[in-house]
């Protein structure tokens, strides 16, 4: 086993006497469902309909349930805040089609940091990981993972609150089983995605179709006067605005596993188009929903808007909705990680990162160690650190990589005019993205310069990492035999080879 994992030889053969192989040799290993051939690679899984649930899975997580009120409370107006809501779904779709045509010029995995690494080498790119990896990723997964481990249990401690300490197992048990079904299989991973986002559909439904019902009966009384200047604050729009860009993020995750979609020139537009339109649509009709069954005041006064609605609707029947929440945010966990480790394995590849990051497991065919690589710092976090606090330092970084990753396909154009685009937008649409990015950028220097100071303190230590392990790499011997000697450990006890390409 050792020889043959860590060599990748003889993966498809089985070793026994009578094919020539020794009486002491292992077996090759058995082929699983996810290995049709013998071949080691990341398989192209990913179908049009599975591309769109993990965009869908992944924007959608438990906001629109819980407080979609900073929309409402900063745009001070019911008629402004969708609005608001209809100009954010728009620009997003604008970020969308971009990402789109830089994912299908560029078919690699790994998203923004690829698509850095293109357009602006290798430096820029690192410091995107190196935020990523320290910081972002790890404390982006514990907070989606707290809101799940929150609201799952909800309905057992109803009426009382859930004590912290269970809140906290309930999340290690949800990240546990996220980074398992991740690590075993692609298939059941996308498979479970599926079903999670079309349950986060049907808990909108349940939400939009008794709304529509009420307004269409005549209960309009919460849009009278919905466009009332003397309410309209315009001091307050650019953070509604901000607010309404974070509810519709996520729409990028399908570009961190391009290398495992079919036909990406034809499936990436068309997964990211489809979701963009089905985000929106329910974006602003839950909103109507919500509006007409509740007043502006009790929108703002709901600590969860969703179960303050459920009350009113449906009665008792309001106690399921704590579970859809909590299904909606194990969708999010698991559109994330699926992601997420494909741009460590990206990274790795490109020799940012450990070698042993973009190995695959022998018969499941899964980047193994990427996928793990999160999971004792997310951890780590979660029983340790302030996330929320690491968030807000952390959290406009991602629009200013984004900003730099779409303000590459406009440099691109003109650095690399030949370059194959099947996919091309009119280029209006990236400049205004990055636009908007690069203000929302601003605005956080702006409403919070202490917090973005420190973001971006802790970013910028990526530059000086970037020199010690990637530049200066002429390691003392010992040290090189010792990483060695780890990296060769790791591979025999996840039992991960180099992929073949």
């Amino acid at each position: 086993m050792t020889r043959r994992s860590v060599n990748g030889e003889g993966t498809g053969v089985n070793n026994t006497p009578q094919n020539g192989g020794h009486p002491g040799d292992t077996p090759a290993p058995k082929e699983e469902p996810d290995a049709p051939n013998g071949k080691v690679e990341l398989r192209k899984k990913v179908t049009l309909l599975q591309g769109i649930s993990i965009i869908i899975g992944t924007i959608i997580g438990a906001g629109i349930f819980i407080s979609p009120k900073g929309i409402l409370k900063n745009s001070g107006s019911v008629g402004m805040s969708l609005v608001v809501w209809i100009v954010c779904g728009v620009l997003s779709l604008f970020g969308a089609l971009s990402y789109a045509e830089l994912g299908t010029s560029i078919q690699k995995s790994g998203g923004h940091y690829t698509y850095i690494l293109e357009a602006f080498g290798p430096q820029m790119a690192f410091i995107r990981l190196w935020a990523d990896l320290i910081a972002i990723r790890p404390a982006g997964l514990a907070v989606i993972s707290l809101a799940f481990g929150q609201y799952i249990l909800e309905p057992i401690f109803m009426p009382c609150g859930v004590p912290e300490i269970a809140i906290k197992l309930a999340t290690s048990i949800g990240i546990t089983s996220v980074m398992y079904l991740n690590s075993m299989s692609t298939s059941w991973t996308n498979r479970i995605q599926i079903f999670l986002t079309f349950s986060k559909l049907l808990a909108i439904a349940i939400i939009i179709v008794p709304g529509l019902y009420m307004l269409f009966k005549g209960e309009t009384k919460n849009f009278e006067n919905a466009f009332e200047v003397s309410n309209i604050k315009l001091t307050g729009l650019p953070l509604a605005f901000y607010s309404g860009m974070y509810a519709y993020a996520g729409w990028f995750y399908l570009n961190f596993v391009t290398e495992e979609v079919e036909n990406p020139e034809k499936t990436v537009p068309l997964a990211i188009c489809i979701s963009m339109a089905i985000v929106t649509f329910c974006y602003v009709l839950t909103n109507v929903a919500y509006y007409t069954v509740m007043s502006a005041e009790e929108l703002l006064a709901s600590q969860a808007v969703a179960v303050t609605f459920a009350g009113k609707m449906m009665g008792n029947f309001s106690v399921a909705v704590p579970v859809f929440v909590a299904l909606s945010c194990f969708g999010s966990m698991n559109g994330c990680l699926f992601a997420f480790s494909r741009m460590f394995y990206v990274a790795s590849r490109e020799g940012h990162l450990p070698e042993v990051l973009s190995m695959i497991h022998v018969r499941r065919h899964t980047p193994l160690a990427a996928v793990l690589v999160l999971y004792p710092m997310t951890v780590f976090q979660l029983f340790v650190g302030d996330i929320y606090s690491l968030l807000n330092f952390m959290s406009f970084l991602r629009w200013l990589f984004i900003g730099v990753a779409v303000l590459g396909l406009i440099y691109m154009r003109y650095t690399r005019p030949d370059m194959p685009r099947p996919f091309k937008v009119p280029l209006f649409i990236p400049a205004i993205f990055s636009f908007t990015c690069f203000f929302m950028v601003f605005l956080s220097l702006y409403s919070d310069p202490v917090n973005t100071g420190i973001g971006f303190a802790i970013s910028l230590t990526g530059i000086p990492a970037y020199y010690i392990f990637i530049v200066f790499d002429r390691r003392p011997k010992w040290l090189q035999d010792g990483l060695d000697s780890f990296n060769r450990s790791v591979q025999i006890i996840l039992e991960v080879i180099p992929a073949e390409h």
